[in-house]
């Protein structure tokens, strides 16, 4: 498979680009060599390889869940700046 100038003008107008055509050619031979690079991957022997959808064999690692006491309300306002009855009191952000 090659790409010729005619895809590259194909794809550039799809993607709203203007080339000259000095920058056509230069991105035709570009896009070729990439094509031919990837190509090589077809020479691999791969007989006997299961494919992979990822390259890790774990699944997801999760903890137990441990149901611990929370922190008392008092505890929790202990070090708060501000405080009104049971909560925290903070500036007025919204307009």
């Amino acid at each position: 498979m090659s790409v010729t100038r005619e895809n590259v003008a194909y794809i550039a107008e799809l993607a709203r680009l203007r080339f000259t055509e000095a920058e056509q050619e230069k991105m035709t031979m570009e896009l070729n060599m990439i094509l031919h690079y990837v190509e090589k991957l077809n020479e691999v022997d791969t007989t006997g390889v299961e494919p992979l959808s990822s390259i890790h064999d774990h699944g997801n690692v999760l903890r137990e869940d441990v149901e611990l006491p929370s922190l008392s309300n008092a505890a929790a306002l202990s070090n708060a700046p501000d405080r009104q009855d049971r909560f925290f009191k903070v500036p007025k952000v919204i307009g």
